[in-house]
Parts: C-alpha cells; sequence; structure tokens
C-alpha cells in the first residue's frame, strides 16, 4: 500500500498537475460512456477520481471495486470542465485521473446504507454501528464532540482547574437510581459499584485541598429503560473550594461561551437568565422551561371574581385558581377530538377538566354559554388575536401548574414551531426536600450533602420541611435540564440535622457515607459544584433530539448492545469463582 500524501477533502485547483495519494473507501460509481468515476470517501471529505480506458490495467482493476471496497488510488489533479463542478462539495472544482489503483479489501453489501441517511431500523443501525458511523453526518457529531472536549479542557485547564481521575470499582451508596455492581472474586459475597457519579471523591478532592478539580467522568446508572436514556454516560464534572454558587455561575459561563465560540463561532451573552424554581413552575410549569415558544401560564382567577359559574366560583372558595396558557395561531389546529384528548390528558395529569377558548370571528369556548363576559376579560388579559386559542385551567396552584406545564410541553412536541438559537438560563433555589409517597418519608431532592438556606431551615425545619429552599441550581438549555450542581454542607452540626430530616440514622449515615464524613472531621473547606451532561450539551449544539447520535458505541433503548450482544450470560465457571448462583425466572430453581 502506498501512504497517502492528501486526504480526499484536502484538493484544491492549487494542486492541479500534483502527483497525488489517496486512501479511503468507494462511497459511489458511475460510468459515463466507459469512463469509470468514483466518489472516494474517508473522514475528511470525498474527491472524485477518474478511470480512463485507455490505460487497461488501472481501469481492468476498477472494474473490480464495489461499493465500500477500501483502495488506495495514484493519480495526477485536474481541474473538472466549468459545467461539471460541483459547487456543494468542498473538493467539487477537481478530479483525480487515476494511474494507479490498488485494492486494500473488498466488502460484501452493506447492510445499512453508508452514504444516505436511509429509514433502517435504530436497532440494525446499533448492530453495525462501525458502518453507521462511517456517514458524513455521524463522523461530523463524534468528530464535533472531541472538539467541545477539548475547548472545555482548554478553558478549565486555563483557570487553574485540574483533571483527576476518581476510581469506577466504588462502594455502593444506595442514592437515587440503582447502582451497578460488580461482584468480587477475592472477597467473596462482597461488592463493588460503578458510580452514578463522582460526587463524594471530588467532595473529597476538595478536603484534599486541590481547590479547582475537573474531570470528563464515566458515569452509571442502572435506570428503567426509557427512549433517550443510557446507562452510561459522560458528565463534565466540576468543584471549587472557597467559593459559593456566584464562582460557579461566573466558571460555567465563561466555559459555555468560549466552547459555543471555539465550536460554532456563536457568542453567547452572559450573564444567563436566572428564575428561581417557585417563578419557573408558575411561568412554564416546568423547573426546565424552553422559553423560545412563549406560551407562559398566567393566572386569570380576577377575570372570574364575581362570575355565577358555580364550577369556577366554588373553587375560587376553597383558594384554587384560574390559570392557563395562549397559543398563537392554533385554533384551526384544534377540532372537538384532538380538545377531548387534550382533556383527557389533563385529566391524567391530576386535573379535572380542560377549558378552551377559540377566537374566531365569534368567540367559542367550552365555558362561553355560562360565563361570556368573563370569556371576554380572559381574552383581553391575554391579548389574543384571531386564530389563537387559549387553555384554562381549574384547581390548586402547584397542581395547575405542573399539569399546564405538561400540556404545554406536548402542544409543542406535535406542533413543532419553527424555533433556532439557544435559551440558557439558571433556575435556582430548588426545594431543599420532597416527600416520598411510597415510602412515606422526607428525602432529600438533589442530595443530603447539599447546603439549605439556613434561614429557611431555620424557620421552616420542624414545621413545614417542604419549604426549606437549598442553594441548589440546574442548567437549562432549550428545555433540557444539562447541568446540575449545588453550594455543599460541610459543617457537621448542619449535615446531621438534614440526616434526622430525611429519617437517616447516625448507624445508617456511617453505613453509607461514613468514608466522606470521617474525612469531614478535619478541616473541610467550603465548597460548590456542578455537572453537565456531556452527551446532551452535544446532542444540543449539532440539533439532534437523541444522544445516540452523538455516542459513538451507545446501547439502545432496552439497555442491550445488539452489536455485541451484551449484556450476556457468562458461563459456570466464572459464576462458581464468584460464588454466584443464578435463578431461574421461570421455575425459581437455581443454577
Amino acid at each position: 500500500m502506498k501512504k497517502r500524501t492528501h486526504t480526499c477533502g484536502e484538493l484544491r485547483s492549487e494542486h492541479a498537475g500534483k502527483t497525488v495519494v489517496l486512501n479511503g473507501w468507494v462511497d459511489r460509481i458511475r460510468d459515463l460512456g466507459g469512463i469509470k468515476f468514483i466518489l472516494l470517501r474517508d473522514r475528511y471529505g470525498f474527491t472524485q477520481v477518474v478511470f480512463d480506458p485507455s490505460n487497461e490495467d488501472v481501469y481492468k482493476t476498477a472494474l473490480q471495486l464495489g461499493i465500500e471496497y477500501t483502495i488506495s488510488v495514484t493519480g495526477i489533479v485536474r481541474e473538472r470542465p466549468k459545467d461539471a463542478v460541483n459547487p456543494k462539495m468542498p473538493t467539487g472544482k477537481i478530479e483525480v485521473l487515476a494511474t494507479e489503483v490498488e485494492i486494500l479489501s473488498e466488502s460484501d453489501t452493506p447492510p445499512i446504507y453508508v452514504n444516505i441517511d436511509d429509514d433502517s431500523s435504530e436497532e440494525l443501525k446499533l448492530k453495525y454501528r462501525y458502518l453507521n458511523l462511517r456517514k458524513p453526518k455521524m463522523q461530523r457529531n463524534i468528530i464535533f464532540r472531541h472538539k467541545v472536549v477539548q475547548a472545555v479542557r482548554n478553558y478549565l485547564n486555563k483557570n487553574n482547574f485540574l483533571e483527576i481521575e476518581t476510581p469506577v470499582l466504588t462502594k455502593s451508596t444506595p442514592e437515587g437510581a440503582r447502582d451497578f455492581l460488580v461482584p468480587s472474586r477475592l472477597r467473596p459475597g462482597k461488592f463493588y459499584a460503578l458510580p452514578q457519579s463522582p460526587q463524594l471523591f471530588k467532595q473529597l478532592l476538595m478536603v484534599a485541598g486541590f481547590d479547582r478539580y475537573y474531570q470528563i467522568a464515566k458515569c452509571y446508572r442502572d435506570e428503567d429503560f426509557r427512549a433517550d436514556r443510557q446507562p452510561e454516560f459522560t458528565q463534565i464534572d466540576l468543584e471549587m473550594s472557597f467559593a459559593d454558587s456566584e464562582d460557579v455561575f461566573a466558571i460555567v459561563e465563561g466555559m459555555l461561551s468560549h466552547t459555543f465560540k471555539e465550536t460554532l463561532n456563536v457568542g453567547l451573552t452572559t450573564p444567563f437568565p436566572r428564575l428561581t424554581y417557585e417563578e419557573a413552575m408558575e411561568m412554564y410549569g416546568s423547573d426546565r422551561p424552553d422559553r423560545r415558544y412563549g406560551m407562559e401560564l398566567h393566572d386569570v382567577s380576577e377575570a372570574f371574581v364575581g362570575t355565577g359559574f358555580r364550577v369556577i366560583s366554588e373553587a375560587l372558595g376553597r383558594g384554587e385558581i384560574v390559570k392557563g396558557f395562549l397559543a398563537k395561531g392554533l385554533s384551526s389546529k384544534f377540532s372537538r377530538k384532538r380538545l377531548d384528548e387534550y382533556t383527557a390528558f389533563v385529566k391524567e395529569n391530576g386535573l379535572g377538566g380542560l377549558i378552551w377558548i377559540k377566537v374566531e370571528d365569534e368567540l367559542r369556548s367550552s365555558i362561553l354559554k355560562h360565563c361570556p363576559d368573563e370569556i371576554k376579560k380572559v381574552v383581553e388579559r391575554f391579548n389574543a388575536k384571531i386564530g389563537d386559542i387559549i387553555f384554562l385551567a381549574i384547581g390548586k396552584r402547584e397542581t395547575v401548574s405542573k399539569a399546564l406545564g405538561k400540556l404545554r410541553e406536548k402542544l409543542i412536541s406535535e406542533e413543532k414551531p419553527e424555533v433556532t438559537g439557544f435559551d440558557i438560563l439558571w433556575v435556582t433555589d430548588f426545594p431543599m426536600f420532597s416527600y416520598n409517597e411510597e415510602e412515606g418519608r422526607i428525602e432529600a431532592e438533589h442530595h443530603p450533602f447539599t447546603m439549605p438556606n439556613l434561614g429557611d431551615l431555620d424557620k421552616f425545619g420542624k414545621t413545614e420541611p417542604l419549604k426549606v429552599r437549598s442553594h441548589a441550581y440546574d442548567l437549562v438549555i432549550n428545555g433540557y435540564e444539562l447541568a446540575s450542581g449545588s453550594v455543599r454542607i460541610h459543617r457537621r452540626d448542619i449535615q446531621n440535622r438534614i440526616f434526622e430530616m430525611i429519617g437517616l440514622t447516625h448507624e445508617e449515615a456511617q453505613e453509607k457515607f461514613g468514608f466522606l464524613l470521617e474525612a469531614f472531621k478535619y478541616g473541610p473547606p467550603p465548597h460548590a459544584g456542578i455537572a453537565f451532561g456531556l452527551d446532551r450539551l452535544v446532542a444540543i449544539m449539532v440539533g439532534t433530539s437523541s444522544i445516540r447520535d452523538v455516542i459513538a458505541f451507545p446501547k439502545a433503548a432496552s439497555g442491550n448492545d445488539p452489536m455485541t450482544g451484551a449484556p450476556s450470560e457468562v458461563s459456570e465457571r466464572q459464576l462458581e469463582e464468584l460464588r454466584i448462583k443464578i435463578i431461574d425466572e421461570k421455575d425459581g430453581k437455581k443454577r
């Protein structure tokens, strides 16, 4: 094989007359009047290669070529005729007249298309992932991911952060999702766990005095199957000592601004806007709103004060509210059948029903005959125009906000309004605790090492713990929770109070987090941090909805790997070495 002198995306008019060597894959083959053309591809681009019948040896080899053959071509660069220039290709002004060709390896007919985006099943594309990755779109995604990681590293390195690896085999600390467990052969009956995040280790690094840490960290969560989740995923993990949330915000905003500029040439405006958790829920019914679509929620209870419509008047008397949002220009899209579907949807989400108002030549509404004057007030409140539709709901404030938020998201996903750009904001002041109805107890909303708002803790801690806010924050981009972090607890007295409130005894705390609590006896500094979903960040930046499009070898939605067959059975000998027996699902017998 002759080693290449140039890549398939490199040659231009100024190379005309040069003898070059190209290596790559046969992407397309054309035969025009006996002259054979192929499009040669590598990860850098495409070059057209011409085989002239007058060169019998070369032409004879060219006749043997098939799609996805790997070949080496030696030839002379020449400019294409003006009527043959391809302006869509960077190399479209030239072609290479082959003087030598060598078949490096042959290819069977690929089971999926490589040179076009076809309708092959996701399962088939994952089974032949190495072929799917040959597609220019997929290669661009993976290359772009590399550039994002390099930009992040460069920015953090320049800001005195140290990249430090943390263990992959660690202790199971059952918080959040299930752990992936790894049995120990040398310690039968004992198990490692794969880390759901480097959380505890990065806090230990703060205790150790490494005041600025980061890691491009692999994380593992044994979650139930979801369409766009992966059992293993990658985080950009950060932690800072002697820092508060403002310091974290400044670093993150600088890092993202640098990364977007370096990779997309997009300038971001900083500081990013902020909403408290309460504001986000009130305005959008979601703690991860995509504000590009508008459709903010508004409390319109005042329009119904004194109404004669008993359903609403009695609800207002119970302290409930009337709330809704405007969908511009979509009135004609809602048939009676679709309105019934939307009503059923909000009922599934805790509401008694859905009120709609269509703004047409004449107002139409599901309750127009009961309160026409009030309906007119609502239309004025939203400044609605002909062609708009308004959705309203009645109920407790939190229930109404969440249900309307889900309805808003459903409408956006179905209508897919055209929007551009990146909507980036901070959501702050999350609740410190939530109530686990299944287990009937209070639990930490973020994690038990999150610093609470001390004023709230003193005021509500004993009587109304769900009102306690925390110093936790999320970064939201285009409706996705991209990053989550918090100021950490570094004082033992506060940590003990939090453990007590979530019902964790001293013994249980020691069992789960003993090594961290032990370290916190020795002068832990105040510290704060955040973790980004790298896969999601890259997916948003390249404009794809699935993180599988930016991961080289992802799993299917089922958690399986169609390419390797993982997870798979192992031999009896391996099980015996680990002293593990498998219980058969059908008959319950061990093997």
